[in-house]
C-alpha cells in the first residue's frame, strides 16, 4: 500500500479532526455568555505561564496570525481580562498579562467546562484517558516541531 493510501493515518487524523470540532461546539455552548474558545484559550495560556508574552509570542503558541492573536486580545482588553503595555524598551512591541477580572473570567470558564469534560471522561474511563495523553501528547510535539 502506498504512503498516499495510509488508512491508519487517515482514520487517525479524521478522528482527531472530528473530536476538535465536538468538543469546540460543546465547550462553546458551555463557556460563559460572550466567552469564545479562543478568548478562554489565551486567558487559560497567560494564567498557567504566570508571566507577560508579546501578542507575536501568543500568535506562535496558538499557530494564528497576528492579525487574528490582535483581534482576540482586542476583545479580551475591551471586556478587561488583559492588560496590554508597551515595552519599555522598544515601543513598538507591547506585552499582555492578564488581569484579576481575566482570573475571574477563567476561572467562571473553567467552572462552566468542567462538568463536560468530566461526564465525557467518566464515560469512556479515567485509565482509558489517562493512556491516551502519552500518545496526543507526542502527536502534539511532533506537529509542533513541524512548524519549526
Amino acid at each position: 500500500m502506498s504512503e498516499a493510501e495510509d488508512p491508519l493515518a487517515v482514520s487517525l487524523f479524521s478522528e482527531i479532526f472530528m473530536v476538535d470540532q465536538l468538543a469546540r461546539a460543546r465547550l462553546g455552548r458551555a463557556l460563559p455568555k460572550g466567552m469564545e474558545i479562543s478568548h478562554f484559550s489565551v486567558l487559560n495560556h497567560l494564567a498557567h505561564v504566570r508571566r507577560e508574552r508579546s501578542p507575536a509570542q501568543l500568535a506562535r503558541t496558538f499557530n494564528v496570525t497576528r492579525g487574528a492573536m490582535t483581534n482576540t486580545l482586542h476583545k479580551l482588553e475591551m471586556a478587561g481580562h488583559v492588560h496590554i503595555r508597551p515595552d519599555w524598551d522598544d515601543a513598538r512591541r507591547k506585552f499582555v498579562a492578564i488581569s484579576p477580572a481575566g482570573r475571574q473570567a477563567r476561572d467562571s470558564a473553567i467552572a462552566a467546562i468542567t462538568p463536560v469534560i468530566r461526564e465525557v471522561v467518566d464515560a469512556i474511563g479515567v485509565d482509558r484517558a489517562r493512556a491516551a495523553l502519552p500518545v496526543l501528547r507526542e502527536l502534539r510535539l511532533r506537529l509542533a516541531d513541524e512548524r519549526g
